[in-house]
């Protein structure tokens, strides 16, 4: 049996702070096959970002992991040092696709000089700046970028939005990574290049035989890009299977109000009471339950566990203890 190219399991992260201790991810529970598009769903403030971080080993300054693994390729992430981080996982193995490309890029150097700088440090293979620079050529052409010879000696400012998110697309794919992790790189495009962009992700995904986290709120992207989707509330992981039928019979509360929410997937907008609360006063039990039409009593002393009511699908709610099959 493959090993998964990442499993997150029972991960909790906490950020001490001054109003006190903030649990922001609590049970994080996700899997992502080789070769396959996992999708991260969830609401602003759901702890998507702080997710990332964890993974790649850059939590801000205050926050901890206090329980759970991160296992990449069958290793712990998290028992890794930060040198070890540096030389054997993040830009070589683990690669990352930021949401604003425009701040990513600094805008004082050319494509050219902030691109090479990552083969560097990541590549030691090309030893020369001529090896570096054909191997950016290359890719620049394999993600459609007109005249990419040329791509390389201007700046940032003289490129498009839907440019330079390829651009980074390219950096991404530069140490030829195991795993790239995208964080909701579309929301700032345009419908028509939002749509150009995703179908180049899936070609890339296919070709370089690599594996993706694609982190999301838009369940539309999801849909067309994604094999897999994990849905996470309030830092916890609350439903997650294959797309399709996901996204056809949802089995949590909080995934059919977020589907009840999309303009093109519901009959009319009903949207969700409340809103995603604070993590320094997360209510106990269920943390959706104060939103929830289906919340009983016992909801509230309920410990967060994944069910498996169908096979190859997993739910955290009471509504389903009683309807579980063998994972």
């Amino acid at each position: 049996m493959a090993v998964d190219t990442l499993a997150v399991t029972g991960l909790k992260v906490s950020i001490q702070g001054d109003e006190g201790t903030a649990r922001i991810l609590d049970h994080i529970r996700l899997h992502l096959a080789p070769g396959r598009i996992l999708g991260v769903v969830g609401e602003s403030g759901c702890g998507k970002s702080t997710l990332i971080r964890a993974i790649l080993g850059i939590l801000p300054e205050g926050a901890r992991v206090e329980a759970g693994e991160v296992m990449f390729e069958g290793e712990n992430l998290l028992a890794f040092s930060e040198a070890e981080l540096n030389r054997n996982v993040r830009g070589s193995r683990i690669s990352f696709i930021p949401q604003d490309p425009y701040l990513a890029l600094n805008p004082l150097f050319t494509i050219g000089q902030q691109l090479t700088e990552t083969l560097r440090w990541h590549a030691p293979a090309l030893r020369s700046n001529a090896q570096r620079r054909a191997r950016l050529v290359e890719l620049l052409r394999r993600v459609q970028l007109p005249d990419a010879e040329g791509a390389l000696d201007r700046y940032p400012h003289q490129f498009s939005g839907g440019q330079r998110q390829r651009l980074l697309i390219a950096a991404a794919l530069a140490c030829s990574p195991r795993l790239v992790i995208a964080d909701e790189p579309t929301t700032a495009l345009d419908v028509t290049t939002q749509q150009q962009i995703l179908v180049l992700l899936r070609e890339l995904v296919t070709e370089f035989g690599l594996s993706m986290l694609f982190v999301t709120h838009d369940l539309g992207v999801v849909a067309e890009l994604c094999d897999a989707v994990c849905v996470i509330y309030s830092g916890q992981t609350v439903e997650s299977g294959p797309t399709a039928p996901l996204l056809k019979a949802p089995l949590h509360p909080y995934t059919r109000a977020l589907l009840g929410c999309h303009p093109e997937r519901s009959e009319g907008f009903a949207g969700i009471p409340g809103a995603v609360p604070s993590p320094l006063r997360a209510p106990p039990g269920c943390r959706f339950a104060p939103r929830c039409a289906h919340a009983r009593p016992a909801c509230s002393a309920r410990a967060p566990h994944l069910l498996t009511p169908e096979p190859g699908r997993q739910v955290d709610c009471i509504l389903y203890e009683q309807d579980t099959v063998p994972a």
